[in-house]
């Protein structure tokens, strides 16, 4: 007996094949019998890149599971396989079983009157329609979570940004307020103080808080089969409630086995549904999360319709809306030490970097968000930060007064 998991649209459901030479044809009739969804419909593939395909010259394009006589083991599943799987229009998914209401059970509440009108369905298009991020900015970020953390805590950041006219999202720096990471989950301990500083800089930068990046750990992917866990569910729809911009944008660094038996570094970018907001605001999420809950369900505090069947638990995959991701060289260095990591960021570390960079226009030598945030601390919120960022962001001659000022404290160190 094989096992084998299908992710759609609607999450993961698992598929049991007694054939141990299956073909494609046979795995394609299993999915019509039990998922429900009709051959001809179906567009299979081992490559989770089908799910962002939107036309259907785009779904054509994968077609490493196209011949309906290839044995399956030929492409490398095997029990416990991850395929994907495409279809349109819409179908009924198996739910738990139903509670009774109405004439022929107990009564029916205003509660329940407004859950059956609460469905559960999933949002297809994203309101932002690409996020891309500054290499080096996003290379700091994976190679301090995977050299120095080992994907063992998890670690999250702001990311800020400017947002265009279109809803695309160009990420440009990453803060990391300080926080507390486990295996499970993160808890943000955050600064206001900083946080005012942070706001200033982006502010003369032209720029502005976009979204919310975190890591998940080697010990939750050992044990999952989620994309989002309930805790992260609840942590990344909080905060785009908090934002109000309708692009604001979530990111997962993780990692995954490639073909050669070792380890990549994947990113994965998602916005919360609107319905999902919705639900969270008007208090329908469990917000405390037991031991022994599933982590790939959230729970709600009143039944809601999920594929025609009352629940009060969802997977967390139906609240989920993909965002397409890509890259850029933003305007920023991104060589200075970042905050609120283990090591000491001192005086003595600012006069390392400008005299590794002394070559530079002073402008460029600070042209780098976690040094601004450093001079930050010393200098006037209110005025110094923004008009000094401003100058970053001209890439204008620093005025006099601040790089004497700058030097003098390098120099104290």
């Amino acid at each position: 007996m094989t096992l084998i998991r299908i992710r759609s649209r609607d999450g993961i459901e698992r598929l049991q094949i007694n054939n141990p030479n299956a073909t494609i044809a046979d795995l394609k009739t299993l999915i019509e019998q039990h998922l429900h969804v009709p051959i001809n419909n179906q567009t299979l593939s081992t490559d989770k890149h089908l799910l962002l395909a939107k036309t259907p010259n785009e779904i054509a394009r994968f077609n490493d599971m196209s011949n309906p006589d290839t044995l399956i083991q030929t492409l490398g599943i095997v029990h416990g396989s991850l395929i994907f799987l495409a279809y349109e229009g819409e179908r009924t998914i198996a739910g738990p079983k139903v509670v009774p209401a109405g004439s022929f059970g107990r009564k029916m509440t205003m509660d329940d009157l407004i859950a059956k009108q609460m469905r559960i369905v999933r949002q297809e298009n994203a309101k932002c329609e690409m996020v891309s991020f500054d290499r080096d900015a996003a290379n700091g970020f994976q190679n301090y979570v995977n050299e120095s953390l080992g994907f063992g805590v998890k670690r999250g950041g702001f990311m800020y940004g400017t947002v265009s006219d279109e809803g695309k999202v160009e990420v440009d720096f990453i803060y990391e307020p300080p926080q507390q990471g486990t295996e499970d989950s993160l808890v943000l301990m955050r600064d206001e103080n900083e946080e005012r500083v942070v706001e200033a800089i982006a502010l003369g930068l032209g720029m502005r808080k976009v979204g919310f990046m975190f890591t998940q750990t080697v010990g939750q992917q050992g044990k999952r089969e989620y994309t989002l866990s309930n805790r992260e569910v609840l942590q990344a729809v909080e905060m785009q409630g908090e934002s109000e911009l309708k692009e604001w944008v979530t990111v997962v660094v993780k990692l995954e086995v490639n073909e050669e038996g070792g380890a990549d570094v994947h990113f994965e970018a998602f916005q919360m549904s609107d319905l999902c907001v919705k639900l969270f605001k008007e208090g329908w999420f469990e917000t405390e999360v037991g031991e022994g809950d599933d982590p790939k369900l959230s729970k709600m505090k009143k039944d809601v319709v999920v594929g025609g069947k009352d629940t009060r638990e969802v997977d967390n995959d139906f609240f989920l809306v993909v965002v397409k991701i890509f890259d850029h060289q933003g305007p920023l260095s991104s060589t200075f030490p970042v905050e609120n990591r283990n090591t000491v960021i001192t005086m003595r570390t600012l006069k390392n970097h400008l005299d590794r960079t002394k070559n530079l226009p002073f402008v460029k030598r600070i042209s780098d968000f976690h040094l601004l945030l450093l001079l930050g601390r010393f200098l006037d919120v209110n005025s110094d930060v923004p008009a000094l960022a401003g100058c970053v962001r001209a890439q204008a001659t620093i005025p006099e007064g601040y790089q004497i000022l700058i030097e003098s404290m390098a120099a104290s160190g």
